[in-house]
């Protein structure tokens, strides 16, 4: 699967990266047909808190699979997208 992190309006840090790849990496377990993974890191409002938001497209044969989810850190948006997509990524297979 060919991952691409695009961090807007700043510089992710290298072991964010590491992180995101770590986990996206683990959804080909459960689905092998993903052709690209596009994650998105924005910051909604700098003074705010909750203001990190991440949201990761999956490219499949068919319809994409797409999750957005805002948390005080990146990895934690990571995360609660993974854990998103994993239901959907279910109902995908059995569509299929």
């Amino acid at each position: 699967m060919n991952t691409t992190i695009n961090a807007v309006k700043f510089k992710a840090d290298p072991k964010l990266e590491k992180f995101i790849i770590d986990k996206v990496t683990k959804l080909d377990r459960l689905i092998d047909n993903v052709t690209k993974c596009e994650v998105t890191l924005k910051v909604d409002k700098p003074e705010s808190d909750n203001n990190k938001i991440a949201e990761i497209e999956l490219s499949l044969p068919g319809p994409n699979l797409f999750i957005s989810k805002q948390a005080d850190s990146f990895e934690e948006a990571v995360s609660a997208c993974i854990d998103a997509l994993k239901p959907q990524i279910e109902k995908y297979k059995e569509k299929r």
